[in-house]
């Protein structure tokens, strides 16, 4: 049996390609016939350039970064120069930088978890929505969480959250242009360790606790109980974005096993 081909003739963005759940979605893409733009701010999305295999697509890398309008709107610049369009955006960019009780937040990492794990979301939708507009056509698929009900990462929660809302609301803006704007929320998943650190330092014994704490509501609060693998968590994200989801717009879909988030 022959590979889907979901998005041949496609341009695709998929930021936070560097690693994990990103990674996967940007080689998924390009093993589907699409032409990928992996966007990260770590040289390290160099890695995933190059042609796909045999009649399948390809991916250029570039580096951005995009927790500022300006890298968002140089990533789309870089996009449009070299595919004439963007297809297809996906917003993967963010995470939990730490993961303790909320009154241990200190100011300065309650603003670094939202512009994390919000601003990107909002600073590429803003980017690329003018040409998307003027094209009346386009798909965005956000990256969300089940963590909008979650232990020890409550600013995180909060920005995903944000992230929800920004899906809905601008689905609601844009349908009439054509504009598809969808969201996964993934829950807890199995990745390799990551290559690039969240933040440094190893965590004290105390933070480790706090992050047990996590892991063990996060399965006991899916019907499942465990956590879902990489492609568990890329397959919806395809889906969304590709043509076979046509009839689906402003949703957030959750993938935690029957977690709800």
């Amino acid at each position: 049996m022959s590979a889907p081909a979901r998005f041949r003739d496609l341009t695709v963005i998929v930021t936070g390609a560097a690693q994990g759940i990103g990674h996967g979605v940007a080689a998924a893409v390009a093993a589907e016939g699409g032409t990928v733009l992996a966007v990260d701010r770590s040289p390290l999305v160099h890695d995933l350039a190059g042609p796909a295999g045999a009649g399948a697509g390809q991916v250029l890398a570039f580096e951005a970064d995009l927790e500022t309008f300006a890298g968002a709107e140089a990533m789309v610049a870089h996009a449009l120069g070299v595919f004439r369009r963007v297809d297809v955006l996906i917003n993967n960019v963010g995470g939990t930088i730490w993961t303790k009780p909320f009154e241990h937040y200190q100011e300065d990492e309650i603003e670094r978890e939202i512009r994390r794990s919000l601003f990107p979301t909002l600073w590429c939708c803003r980017a690329v929505l003018p040409s998307m507009i003027r094209r009346r056509r386009g798909t965005i698929v956000n990256v969300s969480s089940i963590a909008t009900r979650s232990i020890h990462r409550v600013p995180y929660a909060a920005a995903k959250g944000g992230v929800n809302a920004l899906t809905a609301s601008l689905a609601m803006e844009h349908a009439h242009h054509g504009i598809r704007i969808n969201a996964t929320a993934p829950g807890g998943t199995e990745a390799p360790q990551r290559r690039i650190p969240r933040h440094p330092g190893m965590p004290s014994a105390r933070e480790r606790r706090w992050y047990q704490a996590i892991v063990d509501q996060t399965l006991a609060s899916s019907l499942m109980h465990r956590y879902g693998t990489l492609e568990e968590q890329i397959a919806p994200i395809l889906f969304l974005a590709s043509e076979a989801s046509s009839y689906i717009t402003g949703t957030v879909l959750p993938v935690g096993g029957g977690d709800t988030g």
